[in-house]
């Protein structure tokens, strides 16, 4: 396998920071953009993507691929999203390891599948096939869960591991995503950490979560806490550097707020090498 880029400390592109962006030039190493918004043909979003691709390197993140669903793939979204790899030639592509509706309804949710050997050829045959067409690997992100199948023959770690291996394709570690499930779920977090294999993570996510006294949602709208800084260090601790990011969907702060974030994941990623 050849060796896995490494882009550094990147951001999530928002809407919100596109001017502060171009005239303030940050010191961010990349951005990965929502797939899903640069879609439509021409526009401000394809214009202030095109100029902010001048000066960093981009990724693409989706939430539409629905790979883990019964439903046939949607290749017409598909076509959308290689037409737009050929356009902005993003280091990688990811979408979630989930499924989002079935019989052509969007639940507009990442929902969580059954960990079982039935599931795991289902999912790995669906990657294989996208990335034939798209021709390039792919990367599945963790979700963050609620629920549970009483069909579940495995551990979630042990669920992924055998579908990126028999899927041949990488992983988006989100490491929030890991620390809400386990609270949730009650599982420790190192043990699923330490069972991904380190050449096939290419990415990490880190975000903030609500915390609701029994349980925990990963909503993307507040700081990233302590325990998840803690965890993240004892991932790049265990697996090395990986490219990593600040994801924020709502409650948008400055970016010189997110920049903050940011430098303290350097600072934690430099420390634990």
């Amino acid at each position: 396998m050849s060796k896995k880029p490494y882009l550094g400390f990147g951001l999530g592109l928002r809407t919100e920071h596109y001017d502060a962006i171009l005239k303030q030039k940050p010191a961010v190493d990349w951005f990965e953009i929502l797939t899903e918004n640069y879609l439509v043909p021409g526009g401000k979003p394809l214009y202030f993507l095109d100029k902010i691709r001048e000066n960093y390197p981009l990724v693409m993140h989706g939430v539409s691929m629905s790979i883990g669903s019964t439903d046939p793939l949607d290749w017409e979204y598909l076509k959308e999203v290689k037409a737009l790899a050929d356009q902005i030639q993003p280091a990688w592509i990811s979408d979630h390891l989930c499924w989002t509706g079935i019989h052509g309804k969007n639940m507009h949710d990442l929902l969580p599948l059954p960990y079982t050997e039935e599931t795991v050829k289902h999912v790995a045959n669906r990657i294989r096939q996208v990335q034939d067409f798209l021709e390039r690997k792919i990367l599945i992100e963790n979700v963050s869960s609620y629920v549970t199948y009483h069909q579940s023959q495995m551990t979630e770690w042990e669920f992924i591991k055998e579908i990126i291996e028999q899927a041949d394709c990488h992983i988006l570690l989100d490491v929030n995503n890991i620390y809400v499930s386990a609270i949730n779920h009650e599982f420790n977090a190192l043990d699923y950490i330490k069972a991904i294999p380190s050449e096939r993570i290419y990415q990490i996510h880190l975000a903030g979560h609500s915390n609701n006294g029994d349980y925990i949602v990963d909503t993307h709208d507040h700081e990233v806490v302590d325990e998840v800084w803690n965890l993240y260090k004892k991932t790049i601790e265990y697996h090395g550097k990986i490219s990593t990011m600040i994801e924020r969907d709502d409650n948008i702060p400055p970016l010189k707020t997110l920049l903050k974030e940011l430098n303290y994941a350097r600072k934690l990623a430099t420390a634990a090498k």
